[in-house]
Parts: structure tokens; sequence; C-alpha cells
């Protein structure tokens, strides 16, 4: 980042971290690259802007930040020893390097950082760090960065392929496989930080699925539910009735007198088993619904029903089927 992260995003520096999240959100939406394709411009600074609040967000990288500890990039910001501390003169001792004598930076045993990668010669002739020699600091994996990801219960039937945006400014797009659940992690190999010494592995990026709900299916298990509406007649009379399904509409036979609670069972027409692969089921829970409009003649057949006598509708009557 190499800048100012409050200045990038145009905060003071006692902001709250609300104030924070308010601000890199309206300059995302602002510099978003969907928003600008081809600005170069745009989406330099929408890195820059993305990284700013991926650092300010950390509490303990910002405490450091302002307490001088580290720079915009999270390098850890050495002060010169003073004299007669016993520590180095300037920034490194008077050796020159870190080879040699057991000194102290600033207080610190270097040679217990030394120890700290794995120990090594302290007083090699290339003045290196120890075990791994001419200056290079050891190989260390990055870190893994986490972030959330939307999709629709369809997603996690068919399966499908989602863009997903990391607080670094890339965008990267994720295969969501068939039986995916809500709360699973899908872990994207070497898509996290890079290398904090630039030798070793990129981290990984953990992305959390959060299903969204479905207007008109429930998922339980690897089964679906559903409200299935059908009219007076047709669970009167019986016959052939529309449902649908995840891979389309189907016709479904309801049985003379099906009333509401009624469970029509449509085998394999469900979510997917992720240890299978195997198809649920399909399950649609009947419910006998009333026009939204009723003519004079329902109307009228409905008041000489009741003045026969009609019916007293029992407990039974609704027990699911």
């Amino acid at each position: 980042m190499a800048t100012d992260p409050y200045s990038e995003l145009g905060v003071k520096r006692d902001a709250s971290a609300d104030d924070i999240q308010k601000a890199f959100r309206k300059l995302a939406k602002e510099l978003h690259p969907d928003r600008n394709p081809g600005n170069k411009v745009a989406e330099e600074r929408f890195k820059r802007v993305s990284g700013a609040f991926d650092f300010l967000k950390d509490p303990e990288k910002r405490k450091k930040f302002d307490r001088g500890e580290i720079d915009a990039d999270g390098r850890e910001i050495y002060r010169r020893a003073g004299p007669g501390t016993g520590g180095a003169a300037g920034a490194y001792g008077q050796g020159g390097g870190f080879g040699g004598a057991r000194g102290s930076f600033d207080g610190v045993d270097l040679n217990d950082i030394f120890d700290m990668f794995g120990g090594g010669s302290r007083g090699s002739a290339g003045g290196g760090f120890g075990g791994f020699g001419g200056g290079q600091a050891a190989p260390t994996k990055g870190a893994d960065l986490k972030v959330k990801l939307d999709v629709d219960l369809m997603d996690t039937i068919i399966g499908n392929t989602r863009r997903v945006l990391f607080s670094d400014g890339r965008t990267v797009d994720v295969n969501i496989p068939k039986g995916t659940k809500d709360g699973a992690t899908l872990r994207l190999k070497g898509q996290g930080a890079p290398s904090p010494t630039g030798r070793g592995p990129s981290g990984d990026a953990l992305v959390e699925i959060r299903v969204n709900p479905h207007p008109i299916f429930r998922m339980e298990g690897s089964d679906l539910h559903m409200d299935l509406f059908v009219s007076i007649p047709d669970a009167v009379l019986g016959g052939k009735v529309q449902a649908n399904t995840p891979d389309g509409p189907v016709n479904v036979t309801l049985a003379k007198g099906t009333n509401s609670g009624g469970v029509l069972r449509l085998k394999g027409r469900g979510g997917i088993d992720s240890k299978t692969g195997n198809r649920g089921d399909l399950f649609a829970h009947i419910v006998v619904a009333l026009p939204d409009d009723m003519d004079d003649e329902l109307i009228k057949f409905c008041e000489d029903w009741r003045k026969d006598g009609g019916y007293v509708p029992s407990v039974t009557a609704f027990k699911r089927k």
C-alpha cells in the first residue's frame, strides 16, 4: 500500500470502525471495476482503498500503525539505538551486518531472533541471517483470507460459478459444487495473501457459503419441501395439477378428496447429498386455496350447503398423510 491508510479512505485518525467501514463502502461502490470498465486509474485506486480498509479493520494492526511500530505495508519500523545503550550504532551497529558477536537492536538480542528461525551460523562470513544466508528472510506462507459468499439455493443443486470480491480488490470466480451446504467453507489454494518474506507460498482463500432463502423450496438435509397450492375443484375432484421442481414444472396427480396437510413425494427431485452425490426427494405439502375473487355462484353454493347442515371439520380431516 505504501501510503497512509487514513488518507486513502479520507477519514481522520480517530475515526470509528463504523466510520471507516462506511467510507470504504462508499469508495468501493464508486471505484469498483464493474462500474469503471477499462479505467486503470479507478482500478488502481480501488485496490489501494481496499488495501487500506483491510489494514485498518484489523484492530492490532491499526494500534501498531498509530503507535508508529509498523508502516502502512505492515512492516515493522525499527528505531535507532541511542549512544551508551550497549546497542547497535545506527541501524545495524558498528560491525556492519548481522554476523559476528552477539549484539542488540533497540534492546532486542539479534541471536534470539535467529533462534526463532531455527538457529544456524551466527558468524557467517557473508553476514547473513544464520542458516538462511545471504540476508534473505525465511520462507513464510502468506496469511489465509476469509470472505463470505451469498449464493442461491439453486446454485447448490445444479452447481454454478459465482464471483467473490476480496478486500485487496481482486475478484475471483468460485466454483460452487453440487451439494454445497449453508455454512460450508470452500478453500481456494494460493488465493490468499502473498508471503510476507516474498519467498514462501501465498496463503489460501477461505470462502464461507451462505445460502439465501428460496421463495418456494426449503432445504432439509438433501430433501426439499414446498407448499403446493391447489384449487377447491382439484382438491374435491382430484386430477392433474402442476408443481414446481428444481428441474422445472411437472404434473402430479391429486387423489379425489385431497385435503390441506396432505403430502406428495416426488422421488429424486430434491437437493444433492454432498457425500454420495445422489438426489434427495421433493415433498409437496398440499394447501387448499380459495380464489382471490369468489363469484356469486360459489358463494350461493356455500350458503345453501351451510343452511342444509354442511359439515364440521375434524382434527382427523387435516391429519398429514
